[in-house]
């Protein structure tokens, strides 16, 4: 009786589905924002006008699902004050700096080298929610789990294919993201306090991504060069952060952050993949390898309770 009172998003096929949808969503979004950039002639330089490419993306985003959450008769209110403030530092946290420092660092990478690094959250997230709520406690299982897991993102380091070392505006911007990332996951939890999570990703959204495109035309962030190509990859970001947003706020509300973050873990290597394809960027054995020993440290992490 218990488990059929469990919401969709807390039974354990469905959560799999679910998150493994958003995760690999979003590392569609590497070779996209790459390819964006070359549709609008905007360079590595143009440090204004990717923020107000990513807030166009995100401020669309936000709206969609504050419109459906009207549509389907869901409630726009926030519960208090407080729950205003709260939005907002999620929204400057979750979008507006998150994604400054993913887009400044994602023009100065490879997209197979930004997705790894990326990756690094998905430990810290883990980590921070042991900190922060007692339902993630740090077991033995999470600690092996995320040690294969973190092994797999290793293995895609293995080798000398000719990288580059470490830049800050590239790998560095990456890891402040990452950073932003796991912190605005943990306040994530809460969102539902304050209002219907659905109204609270979407304001988040919208929030951020006006946050992001003020900034970035005073920065003098233009859009150089509009064509369809350019608005069809544009369209195509701002679906991944609705389905991926909402599936994931959903999930961490409903469920302990550890089992949810864990599934981030394949990021590296459909990123890996996706930017092979679309990129032209090399495609190497041991990212297979890395599949295998992410695949087994979410199974390991996922396969028992706590």
């Amino acid at each position: 009786m218990n488990e059929e009172r469990k919401s969709i998003f807390q039974q354990p096929m469905w959560v799999s589905i679910f998150a493994l949808t958003a995760a690999i969503a979003w590392e569609w979004a590497y070779p996209l924002i790459k390819l964006g950039f070359d549709e609008f002639g905007i360079t590595k330089d143009m440090t204004g006008s990717k923020m107000l490419f990513a807030g166009i993306r995100f401020a669309i985003s936000g709206f969609i699902i504050l419109s459906i959450a009207t549509l389907t008769k869901r409630t726009l209110k926030v519960s208090t004050q407080h729950g205003w403030s709260y939005i907002l530092i999620f929204a400057l946290l979750n979008t507006t700096l998150h994604y400054t420092f993913f887009y400044i660092g994602l023009s100065h990478s490879e997209g197979a080298r930004a997705a790894i690094l990326n990756s690094l959250g998905v430990f810290l997230l883990v980590l921070l929610a042991c900190l922060f709520y007692k339902s993630d406690k740090l077991t033995m299982r999470k600690i092996i789990g995320c040690g294969i897991g973190f092994t797999g993102i290793l293995a895609l380091n293995l080798g000398n294919d000719g990288g580059n070392g470490f830049n800050f505006l590239g790998d560095g911007m990456i890891i402040l993201n990452t950073i932003c990332s796991a912190f605005a996951g943990i306040m994530t939890r809460r969102l539902g306090n304050y209002a219907d999570v659905f109204t609270a990703t979407g304001y988040s959204l919208a929030i951020g991504g006006i946050m992001l495109i003020v900034p970035g035309m005073f920065l003098g962030g233009t859009m150089p060069v509009v064509t369809f190509s350019g608005i069809s990859i544009l369209m195509s970001l701002v679906g991944i952060s609705t389905l991926g947003f909402t599936l994931y706020n959903k999930l961490l509300t409903c469920n302990p952050v550890g089992k949810i973050a864990i599934f981030n873990s394949l990021i590296p290597i459909v990123g890996a993949v996706t930017s092979s394809l679309c990129l032209d960027e090399p495609f190497y054995w041991k990212y297979l390898l890395a599949a295998i020993l992410a695949t087994t440290g979410i199974y390991i992490i996922n396969k028992g309770k706590g």
